[in-house]
């Protein structure tokens, strides 16, 4: 399809292209490397749940053991496999033992690599028997009762307590919402374990865990089944526990899930080493299992400038493409994000991101973007707010985004309530039903405005992918090309918890979910 925005396909092929042989780059790096949130997701996958008598999780008790002994090179699958040979008990029963102090799981005798991998793969093949039942029963409902159009209607709960989310996630669903994303409380992407069971505190949202999954799953299967649509679940696999967090979502059925190792390093101050290489297991759980992942491109617009900066959001989001393709994740899935966050005194910014919304529909014709509404120029007051989110969805509609997070005249003073979100809605399908058609009705002046600031951010994109390529992905996030954030390569939060692979390690679960749905 010829390009509205007279984009030169020459320039998009050398971006990607640039973008792959940064992410295969990295991915020498990934490979080489585990991490003990790896590792812990490995033995969740293989039954291990629960806490100690002072809330650790299991799974970290077992994995502090093996790491702390020097085994954390080997894998936890080897030494659960190898356990459960020596001993004759289940990964679960194992981890209780390990917890009450009556086993050394790398002090038993040892078996081979290739024994231990027998062992473990009954449990390996129960795992992904019950993601992919999570898989048919999304698509059984996609089947029978349908979902909203594009863009879904995305809108977030945020109380603290999973039990008031439920209450207001079905009144959300009943003014029309489509995806309804639980806010993860502040700072939990810093915890180097998952909580467990279901939570009733938190600030500025609820705790992701698996019991808390499970009960807005549930919730928001009544409400869909009540409204007669799909809806669609959202959290946070992300942090220091991306994989797991990306696990249990497989196990529970989350339809999309906020994932991006750079959002992590430049907003959280979390490891670049570490957070590389927990998101390529986290992206192939999520690919295999059909879940939408989310970018995080439009929070370098809040830290920089969102005129200037357009180009790193593109760049980002090559990148990201990349990365996803390594972890076979279908362009289907990839939710590339960005944001409709100028500052509203610009002359003609509206044409500006109008265009770069264009653009980035035109590049990823496919993916389920991620649109974000107005944030950093929100101000408290709520009639124009309530304009700028309307010009938000106006773009929206216009340049065909996929997932919708909905702005709220509210944003700026305090978590939305229940009627701000049903404003909110409400102003969204006023315009998309509106303007429906909108897109392929109109075509652009020749060289004007809005071709003009498209081509010259995918040029300035393309440009700063060949540096990156030229130097380096570590060394770019130390320059501070993202975002203006700067971050070391030996520094931040989590690097004590990586460490290279040993000749004997193996990860049972992805080379199977790297060969797809069986």
């Amino acid at each position: 399809m010829k390009s509205k925005l007279n984009l030169d396909p020459g320039a998009i092929d050398s971006a990607r292209s640039c973008a792959s042989r940064i992410a295969h780059s990295m991915q020498e790096f990934i490979e080489k490397h585990t991490t003990v949130s790896t590792e812990r997701t490995v033995l969740r996958l293989l039954g291990v749940d629960g806490v100690n008598d002072v809330d650790t999780p299991l799974p970290n008790v077992v994995i502090d053991q093996i790491k702390d002994a020097g085994g954390l090179p080997r894998g936890a699958a080897y030494w659960m496999g190898n356990a459960m040979i020596q001993t004759g008990l289940e990964p679960q029963e194992i981890a209780e033992k390990i917890s009450a102090g009556e086993l050394k799981i790398t002090e038993l005798p040892a078996a081979s690599e290739k024994e231990a991998e027998e062992k473990v793969m009954p449990y390996v093949y129960e795992a992904l028997k019950k993601i992919d039942a999570q898989r048919e029963k999304r698509e059984h409902y996609l089947e029978t009762i349908g979902e909203g159009k594009r863009p879904y209607l995305y809108v977030i709960v945020a109380t603290g307590n999973i039990y008031e989310d439920v209450v207001q996630a079905k009144a959300a669903v009943r003014q029309g919402a489509d995806i309804i994303a639980v806010i993860r409380t502040t700072a939990q992407s810093l915890l180097d374990y998952v909580p467990y069971g279901p939570t009733t505190e938190g600030f500025g949202g609820t705790y992701a865990t698996q019991e808390n999954f499970r009960i807005m799953r549930k919730a928001l299967d009544e409400a869909g089944e009540e409204v007669g649509k799909y809806i669609r679940l959202c959290n946070y696999s992300s942090g220091m526990c991306m994989a797991e967090i990306a696990a249990m979502g497989a196990l529970e059925r989350l339809d999309v899930m906020l994932n991006d190792a750079l959002y992590g390093i430049l907003f959280r101050d979390i490891n670049m080493q570490r957070t590389l290489v927990d998101q390529y297991f986290s992206r192939v759980i999520i690919g295999y299992c059909g879940t939408i992942f989310n970018s995080g491109e439009d929070n370098y617009l809040t830290t920089d400038d969102a005129y200037e900066a357009a180009h790193t959001v593109l760049a980002s989001q090559f990148i990201n493409e990349q990365f996803a393709v390594l972890a076979n994740i279908p362009e289907e899935q990839m939710g590339l994000g960005h944001a409709f966050e100028m500052d509203p005194d610009i002359e003609n910014g509206f044409l500006y991101e109008l265009a770069q919304a264009i653009m980035a529909r035109e590049i990823f014709p496919n993916a389920p973007l991620k649109y974000m509404p107005p944030t950093k120029f929100m101000t408290g007051n709520i009639f124009k707010g309530h304009i700028q989110d309307a010009m938000f969805n106006m773009v929206a509609i216009w340049s065909g985004q996929s997932l919708q997070l909905l702005g709220m005249p509210t944003e700026a003073i305090h978590t939305p309530h229940m009627h701000d979100r049903y404003l909110s809605i409400e102003n969204a399908s006023y315009i998309f039903n509106n303007a429906r058609d909108l897109g392929s009705e109109v075509e652009f002046k020749e060289g004007g405005i809005i071709q003009q600031r498209a081509q010259k951010v995918l040029k300035e994109a393309d440009e700063l992918l060949h540096e990156i390529e030229r130097d380096g992905l570590f060394s770019t996030l130390e320059q501070g090309r993202f975002g203006g954030v700067k971050r070391p390569r030996d520094g931040g939060k989590g690097l004590e918890g990586v460490c290279l692979k040993d000749e004997k390690y193996f990860n049972p679960f992805i080379p199977i979910m790297l060969g797809g749905v069986k």
